[in-house]
């Protein structure tokens, strides 16, 4: 039976202590204030000369509606002022030109205010006179008048003190529009940063949960001597949840503004929050809809691996009934998996960009989370495997491993390039502006992921050897992890934080957090249970497992110990 060491038991807990610490300063540390907003706002555009800091006025995408509304409403207003002035200032040269286009009560009527016409009744003759006694001269009084008004209103609006007053104020309304929406932008920040890596370690467990039941469901003999290091893995679903749970409440209760559709009248018609295009999409976005929804999710995560585990320490004692019923528990939970596991993108991480959608976007997060949790897998493996605790892993097992973490990450930047070339190519706005803002504003992390999560996978891992070489999978894990930490980051930030991102003391303290509730929970699992499930008939099997280059090479289970 393994022991949790007293060590790494220590190391998790001041993980958890410093990350707890870290996480509260991030919070007091957030604006309180739309005062303070500004002063911040006017640092950063003092000491950026109107660069970083100073470029989110096109960013404004969760209050786009009421700015742009008033400033059509003030533009009009203006223009009517104007034109009644005009009309009063240029009566008669109006009278003279109304004579000469009237030709009868039945013709048409043209209102060179409005620049329409109005189609009154009439007959053929009628129009036909009328068209070859002023079609030349109709027109170009027409274009003289159409030319007198525009310059006149040109004149007036740089000319009118007025004009300059209203200017100003709209400027002032739109600057404090902006603090505001900075504001919010601030005091997500660290809720943000505590989300991210949340849904990073929930994402991890999960998967490797998904990725045990496919072991389950196929039979899989190689994979036996690694199922109690997944059943441990996944007891970390059980502690993310609680903070999941913790994290809608208070979403539900507007403590952030992480989802802009849950703002107030955002489907109220009439409202200056009023968003026609997510109103259209109230059927899924709602606040009850998408509470109950998360709460089923974890509800069936969290049974399944409660009964899975549970039937699997009872199997150790020889009953292959039970070997029957985990194939029919894990053949359920699949199914149920992948609904979920889409349902929750949509959900958790898409409805952050509520204009935004794409078909493919469950698929990526899959994928994600299914490269970051197969390099979870095998980097705990090789930890108990050097502390002498698998005696029963070779290297072909962790060689499997390497294998299905390479060919994930090809599978992972293939739906990148799938999902980024179609929007690129069909080139239409409500798709395009999600990776508008990532060009923007988060063009270092947006293409620095691509290298962590497809170059080095390949250059680390694709030569065969590599692939049982300890040092060289954790180099390659650590690149996988970090990358696909930022690729989430990637997916989250630029909705909830615009341009008032970074990686600073709530981002780290958030993952060494979940880092460190994560080891807590995964080895104090595994010290709880025996490391080989004995009972697996298949377990023979994955005893003797040899992939054929290595065992004809001369394999060494300590060669790389």
């Amino acid at each position: 039976m393994y022991q949790f060491s007293g060590k790494l038991k220590m190391l998790a807990i001041i993980l958890m202590a410093v990350g707890l610490l870290g996480t509260i300063l991030s919070f007091v540390n957030t604006p309180s204030s739309l005062e303070e907003a500004k002063a911040i706002l006017a640092e950063q555009e003092a000491s950026h000369h109107g660069g970083h800091g100073s470029s989110h006025h096109g960013d404004d995408s969760h209050h786009a509606n009421p700015v742009n509304k008033a400033e059509d409403k003030h533009v009009t207003n203006h223009k009517e002022e104007t034109k009644d002035s005009y009309k009063s200032e240029t009566h008669s040269e109006e009278s003279h030109s109304e004579d000469s286009l009237k030709v009868s009560e039945n013709h048409d009527v043209v209102t060179k205010n409005n620049l329409t016409v109005k189609n009154e009744e009439h007959s053929d003759s009628n129009y036909n006179a009328i068209s070859n006694e002023h079609n030349s001269e109709g027109h170009a009084e027409d274009t003289r008048l159409t030319d007198s008004l525009n310059g006149y209103v040109a004149d007036k609006v740089h000319a009118n003190p007025s004009h300059d007053v209203a200017h100003s104020a709209h400027d002032t309304d739109h600057g404090d529009h902006h603090a505001e929406h900075v504001f919010h932008q601030m005091q997500n920040r660290p809720w943000s940063a505590v989300y991210v890596s949340l849904l990073f370690f929930l994402g991890i467990t999960l998967l490797v949960m998904a990725f045990y039941a496919a072991q389950r469901i196929a039979h899989a003999g190689w994979s036996v001597a690694l199922f109690r290091v997944m059943e441990a893995i996944t007891a970390n679903i059980h502690y993310v949840s609680v903070f999941m749970l913790i994290f809608i409440i208070l979403t539900v209760m507007h403590k952030n503004h992480l989802f802009p559709w849950m703002a107030e009248g955002t489907f109220t018609l009439g409202h200056e929050n009023y968003d026609p295009i997510v109103d259209g999409k109230k059927w899924w976005m709602n606040v009850p809809g998408w509470a109950i929804r998360s709460v089923i999710y974890l509800a069936i995560w969290n049974g399944f691996r409660y009964i899975i585990r549970k039937k699997s320490i009872k199997q150790d004692n020889g009953d292959l009934k039970l070997h029957k019923n985990i194939y029919n528990l894990s053949v359920g939970f699949v199914v149920l998996f992948m609904i979920t596991e889409s349902m929750m993108s949509w959900d958790w991480i898409m409805g952050i960009d509520p204009h935004w959608f794409s078909t493919l976007f469950g698929w990526y997060v899959l994928a994600t989370f299914l490269v970051s949790a197969l390099t979870v897998i095998c980097l705990v493996t090789l930890y108990l495997r050097s502390k002498g605790y698998l005696p029963m892993v070779n290297d072909s097992h962790i060689h499997d491993l390497a294998k299905f973490m390479f060919g994930f990450s090809v599978f992972w930047t293939y739906l990148w390039f799938a999902q980024f070339m179609l929007i690129w190519y069909a080139d239409m706005p409500e798709e395009t502006v999600y990776y508008a803002l990532r060009f923007k504003e988060y063009i270092v992390p947006f293409i620095g992921m691509l290298a962590f999560n497809f170059i080095f996978p390949i250059l680390l891992l694709i030569n065969s050897d590599f692939k049982t070489i300890p040092w060289i999978l954790v180099i390659g894990g650590l690149f996988i992890l970090v990358g696909h930490y930022v690729d989430l980051f990637v997916m989250i930030m630029p909705g909830t934080v615009g341009g008032q991102w970074g990686f600073g003391i709530g981002e780290m303290s958030a993952f060494l957090f979940f880092l460190g509730l994560f080891i807590y929970a995964t080895f104090t699992a595994f010290s709880k249970a025996n490391p080989v499930a004995k009972g697996n008939p298949f377990l023979h099997e994955s005893e003797t497992h040899h992939y054929y280059i290595i065992e004809h090479r001369g394999e060494d289970n300590n060669a790389h110990h």
